[in-house]
């Protein structure tokens, strides 16, 4: 079964040797640097790859969908493996395949698309659960938030980047949309090269050596599906937002160019507050009151695009405010709430699996919304009360505790 317990109980049981490597935390960057700039750039060439394929709507969002469904598959998987082969190993095979899955995907083929698809997003999906193991095992506690916080950073940049670049990119490369897709492979290569090296006396992780179990899934744990639900309602937010905000504001009278922009001041805003928020919050296990008080301006970012849409700049930039911190506590929750690197993967591995599932649901479900109804107000009423849900479940993953289980 598993328990709550309260968190300086457990303190002296989650002591890992902190490595203050520089080296160590270029590596984690640029894991983080691939974790979004393969996908982001999607959304904005989606238009050229569906005239040019032919693809129907409904195939386009599939295709939207696809990364956040795989993330939820293999994301329990991830704990069983590394407890095996090792982290450090398995992350290394995840980025070879990252970097094959996005040349795969940009071969002139819809198969090639969907496949590559498949396989560049369960790549990252063990990117995903990784991360916070290899921070909860080599960062000291009181600096997790901060490390958190430069990973969040450097991955909302590379996919705001992304976003921007990819369709001039598409006009002035020869292959049009297929090598806009196709540049993240640099990125991957990148990683692997910053990674390969830490494979010299890696191996199977401690429990695996020693003949021990991996760490169960805490599915008994009413604190673990709190972080899990957190997890999923902000990356709901962040992908809906990613897919259709700058349709919904162009549905309500904005140029495509100008919506184009609201997108990229909402990702810069929410990276400037995932930046600031390690400075405000430093020192405070409890983060019940931002996990909260993020969860309501992003109620209030949505219901401002709802109700006053001649302001939208207000609305976009309360979303960016809200998602910048709600991204950083809900995967700083997974290393922070859990008393070991293998309780971290563990628990990391149900966030991200449940996470993932309910925001894979986001954008194809208002999307058939918006079909059915003919307009975004349906979608946006849903995503301001998915966000006050938020608050809530927010306020208990906030609470300065630990999952703990007992096999």
């Amino acid at each position: 079964m598993t328990a709550e317990v309260e968190a300086p109980a457990v303190a002296k049981r989650a002591v890992a040797r902190p490595e203050r490597s520089v080296g160590l935390l270029l590596a984690i960057l640029l894991v983080a640097a691939n974790l979004r700039a393969t996908l982001t750039g999607v959304g904005t060439l989606l238009p050229a790859i569906e005239q040019d394929t032919g693809l129907p709507a409904w195939a386009g969002g599939v295709l939207n969908t696809l990364p956040l469904l795989m993330f939820a598959v293999t994301s329990p998987l991830v704990g069983r493996v590394s407890h095996r082969v090792g982290s450090t190993r398995l992350l290394v095979l995840s980025l070879a395949m990252l970097a094959v899955g996005t040349v795969v995907r940009s071969l002139p083929s819809t198969a090639c698309l969907f496949a590559g698809t498949v396989l560049l997003a369960a790549a990252i999906a063990v990117g995903n659960v990784l991360l916070p193991t290899v921070i909860r095992a080599h960062v000291p506690a009181s600096r997790i938030h901060t490390v958190s916080a430069l990973y969040v950073t450097v991955m909302g940049v590379v996919a705001a980047v992304s976003s921007g670049i990819s369709v001039p990119l598409a006009g002035i490369l020869p292959g049009g949309w297929h090598s806009a897709l196709a540049w993240g492979a640099v990125v991957a290569l990148a990683a692997l090269a910053g990674w390969l090296p830490r494979l010299r006396g890696s191996g199977p992780d401690a429990g695996a050596r020693t003949g021990g179990s991996h760490a169960p899934t805490p599915w008994r744990s009413w604190l673990a599906w709190q972080v899990s639900l957190f997890m999923g309602l902000q990356s709901l937010a962040f992908y809906t937002a990613v897919a259709w905000l700058p349709s919904i504001l162009s549905g309500q009278g904005m140029s495509t160019a100008a919506a184009g922009w609201m997108l990229f001041c909402y990702q810069l805003v929410a990276l400037a507050t995932g930046m600031v928020l390690p400075l405000l919050t430093r020192g405070r296990a409890d983060q019940r009151y931002p996990a909260a008080a993020a969860s309501a301006v992003m109620a209030a970012g949505f219901a401002v695009l709802l109700v006053l849409p001649g302001i939208a700049i207000v609305g976009c930039t309360l979303l960016g405010l809200g998602t910048g911190v709600c991204l950083v506590l809900a995967l700083s929750f997974q290393s922070q709430r859990a008393t070991g690197p293998s309780e971290t993967t563990a628990l990391a591995g149900m966030a991200q699996s449940i996470g993932y599932l309910v925001a894979a649901a986001g954008p194809l479900l208002l999307g058939i919304l918006h079909d059915a109804t003919g307009s975004w107000s349906g979608a946006l009423v849903a995503l301001t009360a998915l966000s006050v849900a938020m608050a809530f479940t927010g306020y208990g993953a906030g609470r300065d505790r630990h999952v703990r289980a007992d096999v």
